[in-house]
């Protein structure tokens, strides 16, 4: 089988499909300035974009973890974006947790596993 990496650097791919599985590197927002709420908008729609060149889509996401800077601050308001942003009956098996993440001003980041279901837009 044949592995694919999307947007590749030295160090890492946004996205690497292999099979009918694509696994995203976690997500981070480029807008630092933004809230919780702002940054969680923000990388959702970085992985919409994802899915869709790996030939995927939210609704058929298998595994999520986010990672927030401040749970207890910031779990409320990127929970509200999450639920909206997934379809429903579309649950993905989840964790959530409390980390210091790479950049101090980063206070949202989401990896994700999800199934290929279609010709990707590569």
């Amino acid at each position: 089988m044949t592995i694919s990496r999307i947007h590749s650097n030295p160090r890492l791919s946004d996205a690497v499909v292999f099979g009918q599985l694509v696994y995203l590197s976690g997500q981070v927002p480029g807008d630092r300035t933004q809230d919780a709420r702002g940054q969680t908008r923000e990388v959702l729609a970085k992985i919409d974009r994802l899915l869709a060149t790996a030939g995927s889509d939210r609704a058929h996401i298998l595994s999520a973890t986010l990672w927030l800077k401040d749970i207890a601050r910031d779990f409320a308001a990127m929970n509200e974006e999450w639920s909206a942003w997934l379809p429903p009956g579309a649950s993905p098996a989840r964790a959530t947790t409390e980390a210091q993440l790479a950049s101090p001003d980063v206070l949202v980041e989401i990896m994700l596993t999800a199934a290929v279901i279609a010709v990707p837009d590569r």
